[in-house]
């Protein structure tokens, strides 16, 4: 038992020396990073925003896609799926109010969800770039001309990632952890990543791709609940790179609400497991850079969440002294337990220092987030793969389950945003 502990241990210093290692070069890549140069010429870009039944918040995200300021061809397409409210309706005015919105009809199909969509999207544009938006995003005028200077000025680039912030961030604890999440593993671990092996994640929206890489690479699966990860997986696989723009913002709207969150996250939960299946599958996932990729799918669906259930028991079973191998090595495995927690700690922290925001309710909140939010992380997985072994076995097409928008506190509501139009 102690030597199987022993090994545990080690492989859990080895985890936590890589994120450490992650944090430390994604620092110094938000620090150094500088807004790229601007070009001679701008490629033409269309911007697709899948919707389905979006009307709470697509007014507001159409009026923020009429400040963008692109000094190339831009073209902005509301892919309507079959929408039973007034995302229609809101959509069409937008269409009659500027020449480059387009309200765009997605026939029914299956499998349902985002992926189709897109590639519907895809089918009936001919830009340079394709660029993604969710249809409760925000993003700031100059995000689609910064992550377009990126792609076009790094050689082997096939398209740039912005940064995702929370605009509902002071709404509830839920919130601030969310927003503290995505400014540490969605921005800092992504530009860590990048500035140590050239590697980049596609986050789902505020994301750019060039239109013959994404054609090349077959557009994206209809069946991967996680679109923009397996994307990425396969145009790392042929060789492209994927930057990383902490410049370009927009804001999304997150859960308030557990059950909300909860749903949310058990769909991009159970979507990475389907991409861990085909990556078991590939030999390819297991050469050249993809290596990473598979390792880092790994590392986060496989051996943290592992090694923090076994941390768990082992942090009761020591602290309550419930047996007695428990009390024999408790004093290690409690250590262990703290040092976690402090790199965790100091993760979220270290990503609020590059935001040049720290409030004492976050510092608050980063402090606790550890022992409450990254636990439920253990839930989350059992959840999806209970719902992935019941999809395979019943061979069903994956159902996509929307997350929930709602009026914010402020927003203004359809008519009030449609009556600042010319």
């Amino acid at each position: 038992m102690s030597s199987l502990l022993m090994i545990i241990t080690f492989f859990f210093w080895l985890l936590l020396f890589y994120y450490s290692l992650l944090t430390v070069a994604g620092l110094l890549y938000r620090v150094r990073s500088k807004p790229p140069s601007q070009l001679e010429r701008y490629p033409s870009v269309a911007i697709l925003i899948p919707a389905h039944n979006e009307a709470v918040v697509i007014a507001d995200t159409l009026y923020a896609m009429s400040k963008i300021k692109y000094p190339g061809d831009l073209q902005i397409y509301v892919l309507n799926d079959c929408s039973q409210d007034e995302t229609g309706e809101i959509a069409q005015y937008y269409e009659h109010s500027y020449p480059y919105f387009h309200h765009v009809h997605v026939p029914p199909g299956e499998p349902r969800g985002k992926a189709r969509v897109l590639n519907y999207g895809i089918s009936v544009t001919e830009s340079d770039y394709i660029c993604v938006y969710d249809a409760d995003n925000q993003p700031e005028p100059e995000s689609v001309r910064l992550l377009v200077e990126a792609a076009e000025t790094v050689p082997g680039a096939v398209g740039a990632v912005g940064y995702v912030k929370t605009m509902n961030e002071s709404a509830n604890w839920l919130t601030r952890m969310i927003a503290l999440e995505f400014s540490t593993f969605q921005l800092l671990m992504q530009s860590g990543r990048w500035m140590l092996f050239q590697l980049g994640s596609l986050t789902g929206t505020n994301m750019l791709v060039k239109r013959r890489d994404l054609l090349d690479a077959g557009g994206y699966d209809p069946y991967a609940l996680a679109e923009d990860a397996d994307l990425t997986v396969t145009l790392t696989e042929r060789g492209g790179l994927l930057l990383i723009v902490p410049e370009a913002r927009t804001w999304e709207q997150e859960p308030e609400t557990i059950r909300v969150w909860l749903r949310q996250r058990t769909r991009w939960m159970q979507g990475n497991l389907y991409l861990l299946e085909k990556a078991m599958k590939n030999p390819c996932m297991f050469k050249g850079r993809n290596l990473f990729n598979t390792a880092q799918l790994l590392l986060v669906y496989v051996c943290f969440t592992g090694f923090l259930l076994v941390s768990d028991l082992w942090f009761l079973f020591g602290l309550f002294g419930m047996t007695d191998l428990a009390q024999a090595v408790q004093v290690p495995l409690l250590i262990l337990w703290f040092e976690s927690w402090l790199i965790y700690y100091v993760q979220l922290v270290s990503a609020q220092m590059v935001d040049k925001v720290i409030r004492p309710l976050d510092l608050l909140v980063s402090f606790v987030m550890y022992f409450s939010y990254s636990q439920l992380w253990l839930f989350i997985l059992l959840r999806a793969l209970y719902f992935q072994i019941k999809l395979k076995r019943t061979k069903k097409a994956p159902v996509w389950d929307k997350t929930d928008r709602f009026q914010q506190a402020g927003q203004q509501d359809k008519s009030s945003r449609m009556r600042l139009l010319p």
